[in-house]
């Protein structure tokens, strides 16, 4: 589905501004007509009405015996720059469409997609990270808006070749570029995280100013839980290899398996809740109910942003 087809979500804050602006945008450094009074100065002709601070004019007015106006500065509203950091571990990129599996690479596109459009409605500008092909982070800084397709394109492309701790690597990479990525920068990290960032990493990125939302891609029926698939031949991939091998389990070691997975998943959402986060998952690649979960997500965060 192309990028702008997609169902759009609002960029939502995880905490509440105090001065009113509107879901997802920022106060800059410009003067313009945004949400925050930044100041006061004398009015000039040119100025609109409803920039007159009045109780301000009275008290002036009283004190020079002149009829001398004051006006209210504000900040310009700009929208939060958005970043994409992408998991291209080998084992992200294993299951291509003729397994039992979720196709974990359309997955990551079609999340990221969603991402992109709902940024470029936001007018947001959007960049990228990820280890894929090289040790150091392929970076795709934040530009033009009408540029924001380049991230889809790379995301699409990029191989899975990153090594195991990528997304904890490149979560340190963007530390280092906080002048591009200011406080309020939505930082949506895309991993099944079965293999974890270290805590510090999730602290430190939130110590920044950004918010960080976790975007859990894991198969809902083999990773999120297990079936009962004893005496079953099952082709399982090595990530490495990719060669397709086949293994039959035990109906306990199939129940293993299955609480062991929905413990790991619980523990996971626990643990990043608890660092302050608000993760999402994803199980599918459809499009449609990608679009229907970010959507759903924002929904849920507006509600509990606002019952605070």
């Amino acid at each position: 589905m192309p990028v702008s087809e997609r169902q759009t979500f609002p960029l939502v804050p995880r905490r509440r501004r105090l001065v009113g602006l509107p879901f997802g945008d920022l106060p800059s450094r410009r003067r313009g007509a945004g949400g925050d009074v930044i100041g006061a100065r004398p009015y000039v002709a040119g100025d609109p009405v409803s920039t007159i601070d009045w109780f301000a004019t009275a008290r002036l007015s009283a004190a020079s015996g002149r009829d001398d106006f004051v006006v209210r500065d504000r900040s310009a509203d700009e929208a939060p720059r958005v970043v994409i950091l992408c998991d291209r571990r080998p084992a992200m990129g294993v299951f291509p469409p003729t397994l039992p599996w979720l196709e974990k690479p359309r997955a990551l596109l079609e999340a990221a997609n969603s991402i992109v459009a709902s940024a470029t409605a936001a007018r947001s500008d959007v960049a990228a990270v990820d280890l894929g092909a090289g040790e150091e982070p392929h970076w795709l800084p934040p530009g033009r808006r009408d540029r924001a397709w380049l991230v889809s394109e790379r995301l699409g492309d990029a191989p899975f070749d990153a090594p195991e701790d990528n997304v904890e690597r490149a979560m340190t990479f963007l530390g280092g570029l906080r002048g591009d990525l200011p406080p309020g920068t939505f930082v949506f990290v895309l991993s099944d995280f079965i293999v974890e960032p270290a805590a510090r990493a999730w602290v430190e990125a939130v110590a920044h100013g950004w918010d960080v939302v976790p975007v859990v891609v894991q198969d809902p029926v083999w990773e999120q839980s297990f079936p009962p698939v004893a005496g079953i031949g099952l082709p399982i991939a090595d990530p490495r290899t990719g060669k397709v091998a086949l293994v039959r389990l035990t109906a306990r070691q199939a129940e293993e398996r299955r609480v062991a997975h929905e413990e790991r998943l619980s523990r996971l959402l626990a643990e990043q809740v608890s660092l302050g986060l608000d993760p999402l998952v994803v199980g599918t690649s459809d499009p449609h109910a990608i679009d229907g979960a970010f959507i759903a997500w924002a929904e849920l965060r507006r509600q509990r942003r606002w019952a605070r």
